[in-house]
């Protein structure tokens, strides 16, 4: 072993140590993970509710993108620097077609998201959870009428 000034060199040339020490400062930049999950609307008028529908919301959960129609496994995520965004791959199918693409999601300064895919961008505003609570009691209400419905006419 030798000693010089103050540093251990055993073995390890100069050329491996500062690839061993540039890991080392570089693995916890890749280790940020920047969660999208949520429900998102369309437009100002959307139905938080209605998920995947033209006039709607579209969600995020567990890397997963659920689209009009489509639904997209987000894989192999890349972090961008010195933003809140993260580039992906995605991997996609709806209305009987299976495609490949990346995009890139951002947090939005008001809460949102935005999404950019090649050429397109787009800002969603996050549903609120009263948005979506108040739709969930409405479509159990509905659900109980129906039934309430049915079995009136059964008797």
């Amino acid at each position: 072993m030798v000693f010089r000034k103050g540093l251990i060199m055993s073995g390890l040339s100069g050329a491996r140590l500062g690839l061993l020490f540039s890991i080392a400062l570089a693995a916890p930049l890749a280790a940020q993970d920047i969660s999208f999950d949520g429900v998102y609307r369309q437009g100002p008028a959307a139905a938080c509710a209605n998920i995947g529908q033209d006039g709607g919301s579209i969600e995020i959960k567990n890397n997963e993108f659920f689209g009009v129609e489509s639904m997209c496994r987000m894989t192999r995520p890349v972090n961008v620097v010195d933003m809140d965004a993260t580039l992906f791959d995605m991997k996609c199918q709806g209305e009987g077609t299976e495609w490949e693409a990346r995009a890139m999601f951002m947090k939005a300064a008001n809460g949102g998201l935005i999404m950019v895919w090649n050429g397109f961008a787009f800002q969603y505003d996050r549903c609120a959870a009263s948005d979506l609570a108040t739709v969930d009691s409405e479509t159990a209400g509905e659900a109980k009428a129906t039934e309430s419905d049915a079995s009136s006419e059964s008797e």
